[in-house]
Order: structure tokens, then C-alpha cells, then sequence
């Protein structure tokens, strides 16, 4: 590691080589030891030196990594790892209404299950899209609660595909408020998107187009007699790719496509959806992600 005093004086190319590094560090933690946080530790890296919560956890996960945080390593803890931090109440997030309707949901259809998971104490997550800053560092955003929280997750094959956490709640949420009119939804999940949609007054029908007759089944059993609104809501076993081409013309006014898992394996599926944006300018297209998955794509940042 570069030891970099200020990141308004680095090279692009500096740059681009810290992002790597922090996203990679965040990436190898969150997807194979999510469980390596000690909370303890944690609180007594705060009370003993004095520090906030979330520069207390930049601390542990920098000792974990092996970085320098006080030496060679200054600059990118203080510029990259530090800002990544956001302790997050817990209680905006689960005064969300569909969590009073899913409640404790939980059956399994196939190689899907939808169940209930559990965040320990300071366990980390993605909470939002990543803040790329003026000299384009980007620096990921990565939430943490002081307590357990509970959400409804689908899993495929054990593999959480679906879940409830914030990142899920906030990314979704510009679609949420930009539907109206006939909505199309490609990709069914929980049905989050599906349950605010069809929420809204002004939404007058809602479409979900998923390929998995398994996810539409389970969901069909145990989250839509739930929904307030399920009235609204027809379900459609079809690919995303061959209902655009011989379905939608003509009979939409708002697509939200959520498809993918993460950005990581979005980005092609995005390109490839893109281009019916331009096919249908009298529909407004919304894609879970686009900020992420823009950033993936923009070489300045890699």
C-alpha cells in the first residue's frame, strides 16, 4: 500500500488502485467471513481509546486486514476505510409496513426456502450505493446495527438470493416512488417492490414477470394473501428477454427491472435490458442498482 497523505494530490491511477483495494477488502469480508466481527472487541476499541463507533470498527477491520492504520497505511484508512462506516437505527427500517405483512413468513417450494435470518451485533452489510466523492474516490457504504435484526430472506440451495436488509429497502425505494400508471416489474424476490407498487393510488396495475415457477409459487402461497392491494398484482412465469420483445409494447407505463443478485452479476443483465429504454421512450424504465452498477462500469473508478 501507497503510504498517501492527501487523496486531492494522488494520480488517477492512485486513485483507481485505492478503490480496487477497498472494495476487494469489503468484498472478501462481507462474502466469506461476515461472522469474523467480534462486537466486543469492537466496544472496547471504542471505550478504551476513545473513539466512535464506527472509527472503532474501521480500526477492527483494519487490524483484521493487517493494514497500518496509524503508519503506511494512513491515508487509505482515513480516506477510504473510515468513511465506509455507517451505523444505522434499526428502527426506520422496520416501521416499513411489508414487515408487519411478512411477518415470520417462512415455507419452501423446490430449491427455494423463504425464512427468517438474523444479523448478529455489528455484523456488516452493503446499506446503500456506493458515495463516489469529487476525486472520484468510492467509497463503499457499509451498515451495521449495535443489535440483532431480523428479516425475511428467500434463499436458492441455502444462498440467501432475496433478503430485507436496508441496502435492499433504500435501493428500491427511487422505483417505489417513480411508479405510477401499469407497472411491469422483471424479477419477483419478496414481492417488496410488488407490495409498495401496488400501495400507491395512482398505480393502477402491477406485473411481475419472474422465470422461476418455484419463487412465484412460494410467494403465491405465503407472502400474496398478505398483500392489501393483491387485487393489483398478476404473476407471470416467463424470461424477462422474451416478455420484453413480445409483450410489452403498448402495455406499460412504468418497468422496474431486479433481476440480478448484485451489481457484480448485473451488469451485463443491465446492458442487455438497457436498450429497451431507448425502444419504448413513452415508458419510464427504472433499473435496481443503476448507481452501483454505473459505477462497476466506469473505468475512471477502476
Amino acid at each position: 500500500m501507497d503510504a498517501l497523505r492527501d487523496p486531492c494530490g494522488l494520480s488517477p491511477e492512485q486513485i483507481r488502485r485505492c478503490n480496487n483495494q477497498v472494495m476487494r477488502l469489503f468484498s472478501l469480508y462481507l462474502n466469506l467471513m461476515p461472522g469474523a466481527v467480534d462486537a466486543d472487541a469492537i466496544r472496547r476499541i471504542a471505550d478504551e481509546c476513545c473513539l466512535p463507533l464506527p472509527e472503532a470498527y474501521a480500526q477492527f477491520l483494519a487490524a483484521s486486514a493487517g493494514f497500518d492504520a496509524a503508519g503506511a497505511d494512513r491515508a487509505f484508512y482515513d480516506f477510504w476505510l473510515k468513511p465506509a462506516m455507517c451505523p444505522l437505527d434499526p428502527a426506520p427500517f422496520l416501521a416499513d409496513p411489508y414487515f408487519a405483512v411478512a411477518g415470520a413468513a417462512a415455507g419452501t417450494h423446490g430449491k427455494w426456502q423463504l425464512k427468517e435470518e438474523k444479523l448478529a451485533p455489528f455484523e456488516a452489510f452493503v446499506c446503500r450505493d456506493p458515495v463516489v466523492t469529487g476525486d472520484r474516490r468510492m467509497i463503499p457504504q457499509i451498515g451495521f446495527f449495535k443489535e440483532p435484526y431480523a428479516y425475511p430472506a428467500m434463499l436458492e440451495n441455502g444462498r440467501e438470493w432475496m433478503t430485507l436488509l436496508p441496502n435492499e429497502t433504500v435501493t428500491t425505494a427511487p422505483a417505489i416512488r417513480q411508479a405510477t400508471g401499469r407497472v411491469l416489474t422483471y424479477g419477483l424476490g419478496l414481492g417488496y417492490f410488488a407490495y409498495h407498487a401496488a400501495q400507491k393510488p395512482d398505480v393502477t396495475s402491477v406485473t411481475v414477470v419472474d422465470i422461476s415457477p418455484d419463487v412465484i409459487e412460494l410467494f403465491r402461497e405465503h407472502l400474496l394473501p398478505r398483500f392489501p392491494h393483491k387485487e393489483k398484482i398478476t404473476l407471470v412465469c416467463d424470461d424477462a428477454f422474451r416478455f420484453a420483445k413480445t409483450h410489452m409494447a403498448g402495455r406499460f407505463d412504468f418497468v422496474f427491472a431486479d433481476i440480478w443478485h448484485d451489481a457484480g452479476d448485473g451488469r451485463d443483465l443491465y446492458l442487455k435490458m438497457l436498450p429497451w429504454r431507448t425502444r419504448y421512450p413513452d415508458m419510464t424504465f427504472a433499473f435496481w442498482l443503476e448507481d452501483t452498477i454505473r459505477c462497476y462500469l466506469d473505468p475512471t473508478l477502476w
